[in-house]
């Protein structure tokens, strides 16, 4: 009787996914077709969340990599009651919360917004080492399992890669990835494009391989329930399934097993939607219900469901009766930000801007538990290993430090990031070069758009990383990262925080606006080289630096108006600072800015904002990344003096030479400027 219901409200579930990608005259359908049966599975018996509270923090996690499977998703949450009908029937359309590749909705049982694929999996990977972090801090009774849906692109993606190596290299045996290995794809048949061996490959990365049909629910379910038994492992199961099970054509022939009902409706593809509706159980015109005994079935999978949490939430209960401290820590862990004195954090003089995020990392360290810090082997370059000597490396059956080595593997590392903020109860951080930040972009940009708290670490900011060269000298980074300052995220917020800042004391104020920003990512874009302090107009330079917790604030003030306003951020501040002294001698006043972020900058008040650059004072800035950085700071009347070359290879003070960037070069330029207006 089990499997019987089970495979009826499998094909039940098919039936509203078609549907949906009809009615919306878009969409995938082959796919959620395939899959079907073993989310069915997966869902009905062996994950364990509370259907009344999703987001209940000791649920087994879900991602999915594939988010073009998203209906194949939203039928399943609706058998929970998580999405009506109706919402089904508005799949894809304008406000609809079932768009055409999910978004995060934790409410409603998505876990990721996905749809790129492969980073489904390292967000997975990113929720495992989570889990293993905080249950060795609190105990077994809160270990859970995360499971990760990919498909053959997402296979393909070289990301897959690098998730493969770190997990198996750590032994996660919490982690259970599911691969729909339909052998189509959208344009072609996988053998077109990959012969290899995916079974041996995990192999060698260190996983347990299953490799089953991806349709015969007993098989399934042996196949989860070993996977869950594993304790040395994280585990791959191979579904062999058929894209587009159950379709046929207008004959009622089988149409299974075709590109075309990859990414098209059924109609469109050769195959006819109605006699596959009828196929599977369902009505052609009125496809959008549950079957009687299908709901029948899930009503009682949610009540055990509720008794499996309830369970779980009394070994809590007695737990935290137990460990009152332990219990209030795990409750900081999740809900609260760390209290740090930000003002206690000893910083040298005239340091490098990364060595200042070491002293903070290091005090970190000490001070923040649930902060973990991971680098692509660059942890003595980028200065992250302030942090890693203050604890250890994770290590197979060992995570009791808090740092992660990922290797060179940036996409994986920021990947990973997404899926421990997903997660929740940890703040991570993560470092390399800027100029690899490119590696980075599509997972900075899924963090944007889920507006997770993630720390990004980019040191080697400019081209005075010097005799490395252009391959390593970011020049158009910063002006490509701070394009996320100007765009909203899905909550209508700022979808990054970009601070670059300009000497020890303004680092440790930019790491003071990481933590506090709980919200969306914050990017630390950091010298390689040393800095001059700049000068206090006050009692405290710290003081003066927790002005930039504004985005821009004056670092050099001049009664009364000034005649150039000078614009920068990170290491050309202090040179604008001796480029003002110079000026001054030649009878010209400047006022000096600090622009750590100019999208903070643009949510302060306009008066604050003019005060900063006055709108009738000529603006220069002066940035050793691509000009147009600075050109919202300026205007149109301004002028900046920027990088519009790659860079080159010699000794950073002989590049500042050969580019103009010393202040008495600068300063002629400054001078022109202001004689020509």
């Amino acid at each position: 009787m089990t499997n019987n219901i089970i495979k009826k409200a499998s094909d039940n579930m098919r039936v509203l996914a078609v549907s949906m990608v009809e009615k919306a005259k878009s969409g995938h359908p082959g796919g959620p077709m395939g899959g079907m049966d073993f989310i069915n599975v997966l869902y009905s018996e062996f994950l364990k969340f509370n259907p009344e509270d999703m987001g209940w923090n000791n649920r087994d996690r879900f991602f999915l990599d594939a988010g073009h499977l998203s209906s194949m998703m939203y039928a399943q949450l609706s058998m929970f009651g998580k999405y009506s009908m109706e919402d089904l029937q508005n799949f894809r359309q304008w406000e609809s919360p079932t768009p055409g590749h999910p978004e995060l909705d934790v409410n409603r049982g998505i876990e990721n917004s996905s749809g790129p694929l492969g980073q489904g999996s390292a967000m997975a990977l990113g929720a495992a080492i989570t889990e293993r972090f905080l249950s060795s801090r609190f105990g077994e009774w809160m270990a859970h399992k995360t499971y990760c849906y990919i498909t053959d692109g997402g296979m393909q993606e070289e990301i897959s890669q690098g998730v493969a190596r770190i997990a198996g290299h750590l032994g996660l045996s919490n982690l259970i990835m599911f691969y729909d290995s339909n052998d189509i794809q959208l344009s072609h048949k996988v053998d077109e494009t990959m012969t290899e061996d995916v079974a041996k490959k995990f192999e060698a990365f260190g996983w347990n391989v299953i490799t089953t049909d991806g349709h015969d629910i007993e098989k399934l379910r042996e196949s989860l329930k070993e996977a869950n038994l594993q304790k040395e492992k994280p585990t791959l199961i191979i579904g062999k399934t058929i894209m587009g099970k159950g379709a046929v054509d207008e004959n009622g022939n089988s149409f299974e097993g075709k590109t075309e009902t990859h990414g098209m409706p059924l109609s469109k593809g050769g195959a006819s939607y109605e006699k596959t509706v009828v196929n599977l159980g369902g009505d052609a015109e009125n496809p959008f219900v549950i079957f009687d005994d299908v709901k029948e079935y899930y009503e009682e999978v949610i009540k055990i469901k509720i008794e499996e949490v309830n369970v779980k939430k009394e070994k809590q209960d007695a737990w935290e009766l137990e460990n009152k401290e332990l219990a209030q820590k795990l409750e900081m862990f999740y809900h609260a930000r760390p209290n740090i004195d930000f003002e206690k954090i000893e910083q040298g003089e005239n340091i490098a801007t990364r060595s200042a995020s070491k002293n903070v990392l290091s005090y970190f360290g000490e001070n923040i538990e649930n902060m973990i810090v991971m680098s692509a082997d660059l942890s003595n370059s980028d200065k992250t290993d302030g942090f890693l000597k203050k604890t250890k490396a994770f290590e197979k059956n060992d995570f009791s430090g808090s740092f992660l080595q990922v290797g060179v593997s940036e996409l994986t590392m920021a990947g990973i990031m997404n899926g421990m903020a997903l997660h929740g109860g940890v703040i991570p951080a993560c470092g390399t070069f800027f100029a690899f930040s490119d590696f980075m972009k599509p997972q900075i940009r899924l963090a944007c758009l889920m507006g997770l708290q993630t720390i990004y670490i980019w040191t080697h900011d400019a081209f005075r990383v010097g005799e490395d060269g252009p391959t390593h000298q970011p020049i158009e980074q910063e002006a490509q990262i701070r394009l996320m300052e100007k765009m909203a995220n899905l909550n209508g917020n700022r979808s990054m925080l970009v601070l670059r800042p300009a000497d020890a004391n303004e680092t440790t104020v930019a790491w003071k606006m990481a933590i506090e920003n709980a919200n969306t990512p914050t990017a630390l874009i950091l010298s390689r080289q040393n800095i001059n302090d700049l000068p206090s107009e006050t009692e405290s330079r710290f003081n003066d630096a927790l002005n930039a917790q504004k985005g821009a604030y004056k670092v050099k003030s001049i009664a009364g108006k000034p005649d150039v306003v000078l614009v920068a951020n990170g290491s050309e501040v202090s040179t604008l600072i001796d480029v003002a002294k110079i000026i001054f001698e030649k009878g010209y006043t400047a006022q000096v800015v600090s622009a750590i972020s100019e999208g903070l900058f643009r949510e302060q008040s306009i008066e604050y904002q003019e005060e900063v650059i006055p709108k009738e004072v000529p603006v220069f800035g002066l940035t050793a990344g691509l000009p147009v950085t600075l050109q919202g700071l300026v205007g149109s009347n301004g002028f900046v003096k920027g990088m519009e070359r790659f860079g080159a290879s010699a000794p950073y003070k002989i590049l500042d030479e050969k580019f103009g960037f010393t202040p008495e070069q600068v300063s002629i330029e400054v001078l022109d400027f202001l004689k020509n207006k």
